[in-house]
């Protein structure tokens, strides 16, 4: 049936736009696939810093062969000229493709509409909203920065099972394994920019670097919060002393890129939650108790018990060798869905 085709072929072209999450700012991390005579003759992705869009990537791959085939793309294709490329509308329409397969429209206002309405114009089939849930959440930092004027934001916690993040000492390493470490890097390389309090920062000295093979050229932008005047101390890092620092959470807005990774201290998590400005939950648990360690988090500002209740929704459970990932992500009357 042509609506399974649809799916299948969307979820590949999802696929493809996630390798490029947290690289494409101020863009978003769109996937494309064409389809001819039942084979793919063109793929792409968007390119690191927003260019080239993953439709010119596939049809500059597919050449001649898209013409008559069916495209696959995670969002609209942009119908506005810039100084950085032509519109992905009209390069389509230039292909000679007769269809093509969206996941969901682009909110930014210079297209907004605009480029589904050239392709209809040009005689090309049109479908919209296949696997859109999924394509949310793929390109959640790109809708968040649309809708909200503000960068999407993940709180990550390693604790105990009893939510402690260390000893009453402070000592903290490693309460997890080296696969949930493993997956918290994996984390850090799809953000530009991974936050810490100023605690953290000064007393554990953190590189907040991207440490797996093939990825370290991916570590994102340091940024540290502080209500102390004046900058963080130096790191002691072999990667230099370049840091951002902020005053409070809402000044993230001003941060470049779409995605920011919060990893601590408890007080800082607690912060961005106080004043809802977390849209993820990266919740790691190692199978061990402490008793009397340091909480995971500090007051987030609930009145009652009832404020608790119905504000996130797991997306997520997985086990990572002896350690179990959750994620959960912030129940809003939002376009916006978290990614998993």
């Amino acid at each position: 049936m042509t609506a399974d085709r649809d799916h299948r072929w969307m979820s590949a072209a999802l696929a493809l736009g996630e390798r490029g999450r947290g690289r494409t700012s101020p863009n978003p991390n769109v996937g494309c696939v064409i389809v001819a005579d039942g084979r793919v003759v063109g793929r792409g992705w968007t390119g690191d810093g927003g260019r080239p869009h993953a439709e010119a990537v596939a049809l500059e791959q597919a050449g001649a062969a898209a013409r008559g085939a069916t495209v696959y793309v995670t969002l609209e294709p942009c119908s506005h000229r810039s100084q950085r490329g032509p519109a992905c509308a009209d390069l389509l329409i230039a292909a000679g493709v007769t269809r093509v397969v969206v996941a969901l429209g682009d909110p930014d206002a210079r297209v907004d509409g605009a480029g589904l309405g050239r392709l209809r114009e040009a005689g090309i089939q049109v479908v919209v909203g296949v696997r859109t849930e999924e394509a949310r959440r793929s390109m959640a930092g790109f809708l968040t920065r649309q809708t909200l004027g503000r960068p999407f934001v993940t709180c990550k916690l390693a604790m105990s099972i009893d939510g402690c993040i260390a000893m009453a000492s402070g000592e903290s390493r490693w309460i997890t394994g080296a696969e949930a470490r493993a997956h918290a890097h994996l984390e850090r390389s799809r953000h530009e920019a991974i936050l810490v309090g100023r605690g953290t920062w000064e007393a554990d000295r953190p590189a907040l670097d991207v440490r797996l093979a093939g990825l370290e050229g991916r570590s994102p932008t340091r940024v540290v919060l502080s209500t102390r005047a004046g900058p963080p101390v130096a790191s002691g890092s072999t990667q230099g002393d370049d840091v951002s620092w902020i005053g409070s959470p809402a000044e993230i807005s001003a941060l470049p890129g779409d995605h920011v990774l919060v990893e601590g201290g408890a007080r800082t998590a607690a912060a961005f939650l106080r004043v809802d400005l977390v849209d993820r939950l990266l919740l790691y648990r190692a199978p061990v108790l402490i008793g009397g360690g340091l909480p995971g988090l500090a007051d987030i500002g609930l009145a009652t018990l009832g404020d608790a209740h119905g504000r996130w929704r797991r997306d997520d459970a997985r086990a990572l060798g002896v350690d179990l990932l959750e994620v959960y992500r912030r129940t809003r009357c939002s376009p916006v869905s978290s990614p998993t």
